[in-house]
């Protein structure tokens, strides 16, 4: 159900006096998970170049089982930036300074999951079967 022209002005009003609030907005900061997930992010890629220059070492040092170790964490760190990277782009609503509309799967690209196509089921069904 829409806002009215007058609950959408308060909403708005509440929304930057709350933008305006620095403790609230760094409160705020502090619980997205975008946030985490971007500090997840630099740190894997931190860990895979310390994993890749194992690999590179134990090479050149030809010590195998250091080069395997190497490898197994570039493939971990690896894993482990593309699980932060998803919970990073999952639709919330959008940090303060922001608008707080939820974000919308773009046309033409990947399609959603099931429970997207579940949900997209249900606001499309007839009227009559409510």
């Amino acid at each position: 159900m829409p806002l009215s022209e007058h609950e959408q002005r308060l909403f708005d009003q509440i929304e930057r006096s709350l933008a305006e609030d620095p403790k609230f907005a760094s409160a705020v900061r502090a619980s997205d998970p975008r946030f985490h997930a971007r500090r997840r992010l630099l740190v894997a890629a931190f860990v895979i170049v310390l994993g890749l220059a194992l690999v590179v070492f134990g090479t050149v040092s030809q010590n195998t089982p250091l080069g395997v170790a190497g490898f197994v964490v570039m493939l971990g760190s690896a894993a482990f930036a593309m699980q932060s990277r998803r919970r990073g782009q999952a639709p919330d609503l959008k940090s303060v300074g922001g608008t707080a509309t939820r974000r919308t799967r773009q046309g033409g690209g990947r399609k959603g999951g099931l429970i997207d196509r579940l949900e997209d089921r249900w606001r499309q069904r007839p009227e009559g079967h409510r």
